[in-house]
């Protein structure tokens, strides 16, 4: 085994907890997305593409990357080609998120969207493209590069699944008039 592979051994627990995180992420993100289909507000349909659908792309990317990190490659090379190329299909990614962002008219993004739906992802994606060039070379250090890319992919997606959720339920459910402290049969009957 080369010692590429001895380095890339190293981060299989690693790669196992982050992608079962991200994993049972996404199927909290199904069921969140379920709850709020019940009342979708006003061009939910291209908010969700700018907003929602990144969240489950960023999640994806690091199952994804954890599944391909844990495989058993023989030589890095394979692996470093395939985190190279989701990065920079990212990259191209966060263009598409930051157009979608401009075009939708359902919330006005602020600066802390910016960052999190597009800078950060951005950063992460780049991470991966970057690495990948360097990684027969100087494996150990390529491999820190990577885990910190996933990370930041990781928590930005939680960051941005939950701020998405506190809208809905602080701000987007009482811009149309509704307590969400009140069931729904009780508005009925008003």
């Amino acid at each position: 085994m080369s010692a590429a592979m001895v380095e890339l051994a190293g981060w299989g627990s690693f790669y196992v907890i982050v992608g079962s995180a991200s994993g049972a992420l996404i199927g909290l993100q199904f069921v969140v997305m379920t709850l709020l289909a019940e009342r979708p507000p006003i061009d939910a349909a291209a908010a969700g593409a700018a907003f929602a659908s990144p969240t489950i792309v960023h999640f994806g990317a690091v199952l994804l990357l954890s599944a391909l990190l844990n495989a058993p490659w023989h030589t890095i090379a394979v692996p470093a080609t395939l985190w190279g190329l989701m990065g920079l299909g990212g990259l191209a990614y966060a263009v598409i998120v930051a157009r979608r962002m401009q075009r939708q008219a359902a919330y006005r993004p602020g600066w802390e969207d910016w960052v999190f739906h597009v800078v950060l992802p951005a950063i992460a994606y780049a991470a991966l493209a970057g690495s990948a060039f360097f990684a027969p070379s100087d494996t150990r250090a390529v491999l820190f590069c990577v885990g910190a890319a996933a990370l930041l992919l990781l928590f930005t997606a939680i960051h941005n699944a939950w701020d998405s959720v506190a809208y809905h339920v602080l701000v987007s459910t009482r811009k149309v008039g509704t307590d969400p402290r009140r069931s729904r049969s009780s508005v009925r009957d008003k």
